[in-house]
């Protein structure tokens, strides 16, 4: 196979899995048999791509190869001529890429079906993450910290529920939005984190999450443009992304953000992100994802590091543990409160984190800890802290960071 052939599969796959599933399960109804016949239209575009060349609508071609697989399967167990004759007549929909395509949306119609309130939200995080992206059983499992087995049961315990409740696939009523809002908010600001953790690193597919996060929630503001946490999602993730190309320098290391390049930071996005942000708040129903995008808003207005508000942002993160009391959320706090105030007032409130257990196997509590010990001059015990983080990191990128503070650390003890 040639690199462009290779290419195109990849690009492929993390742009059109999700779109390809999303169809055979409006179509069939079944989970399973759109995940494996979607597998086999990319195992089939890996034979026949380098022979007769990449179609003009790669996506088009790979949702006809899933129908045709899932009609014979369909026939094969003749399950009934009405079916077949649905499927087998089922065409493949022209969308448009843009941002702007219409609602509805068979991607936003899955995320929904996936957040009905009859699942944990474990199980939407897991089932969206598996159907939509394509990410395997053991990589979710991996997210959640179990055991592929465990986590295996539980899509099968999710997609079963979903089936014998009869949980319609489609985008509920207005009446109804509400209840699965949130969690429908929350499944696209993780899918949104996935791909921002992986820039610069080799998971491609993971990196073309946060666009995908993006365009969905902006749909997700169309259909309900009254919702101000929707807006305040989406000027999050506009202000993180905008400074997507700073975050790893050449090497594809990590790049903090107090040593980035803001040159490089994307001025629109931020422009947009803050104007979304500014039309949430006069709505006067701050929650958790405005109160995360007004500390984004900080840090991208900012001219240069030194001119940060560490101390707003401290406030900030103090009204963000109450919306959301998280130990992810109070560690952040620690390191506002550390810039504000002085790396031993982050180490105290960091102590205490500790002790509690919460953050017991996270990589940023070591991280964190070797960054503050190092700002206060104990390099020796900050690079005890950077070896620990650095067996616990999840990113290439990240890894480097850790290794070049812990040689940085290591010379001057």
């Amino acid at each position: 196979m040639t690199p462009e052939v290779e290419a195109a599969v990849t690009a492929a796959f993390r742009e059109e899995w999700g779109r390809v599933v999303a169809t055979l399960i409006k179509v069939t109804g079944d989970w399973d048999l759109a995940e494996e016949c979607a597998q086999e239209a990319f195992a089939l575009a890996l034979r026949s791509w380098p022979r007769d060349g990449v179609p003009r609508r790669p996506g088009a071609w790979l949702t006809t190869a899933a129908r045709n697989r899932a009609t014979d399967r369909i026939r094969r167990a003749a399950v009934g001529a009405a079916k077949l004759r649905e499927v087998a007549m089922a065409t493949v929909e022209d969308e448009p890429d843009s941002a702007e395509s219409a609602i509805p949306d068979d991607r936003l119609r899955l995320i929904f079906t996936c957040c009905h309130p009859a699942l944990s939200f474990e199980a939407r995080v897991a089932l969206t993450l598996r159907t939509l992206v394509g990410l395997t059983t053991a990589e979710i499992a991996g997210a959640f910290l179990v055991e592929e087995q465990t986590m295996t049961k539980r899509l099968v315990r999710a997609k079963q529920k979903i089936k014998n409740a009869g949980i319609p696939y489609r985008v509920p009523p207005a009446h109804l939005l509400p209840d699965r809002t949130a969690a429908v908010l929350a499944v696209l600001y993780l899918l949104f984190n996935e791909g921002y953790a992986a820039s610069g690193g080799t998971e491609l597919v993971r990196q073309e999450l946060s666009g995908e996060a993006i365009r969905l929630t902006r749909v997700l503001d169309r259909l309900m443009p009254a919702e101000p946490e929707i807006q305040g999602l989406l000027a999050l993730m506009l202000l993180q992304d905008a400074r997507r190309d700073a975050r790893v320098d050449k090497e594809g290391t990590l790049v903090t953000l107090e040593q980035q390049d803001r040159s490089r930071w994307d001025a629109g996005q931020i422009a947009e992100g803050v104007e979304l942000l500014e039309s949430a708040l006069r709505h006067g129903r701050a929650g958790a994802y405005q109160v995360q995008a007004a500390i984004a808003a900080c840090h991208a207005t900012a001219v240069t590091a030194a001119e940060t508000d560490w101390v707003q942002i401290a406030t900030l993160y103090r009204r963000l543990t109450e919306l959301v009391p998280s130990p992810v959320v109070e560690l952040n706090r620690t390191v506002a409160v550390a810039m504000a105030d002085g790396p031993v007032a982050g180490l105290v409130l960091l102590d205490a984190l500790e002790a509690s257990g919460k953050l017991a196997n996270y990589h940023l509590l070591p991280a964190t800890r070797a960054d503050l010990l190092r700002r206060s001059g104990q390099m020796a015990e900050a690079a005890a802290a950077y070896t620990e983080a650095l067996a616990l990191a999840g990113t290439d990128a990240e890894r480097r960071y850790l290794t070049r503070r812990l040689a940085e650390t290591t010379t001057q003890h």
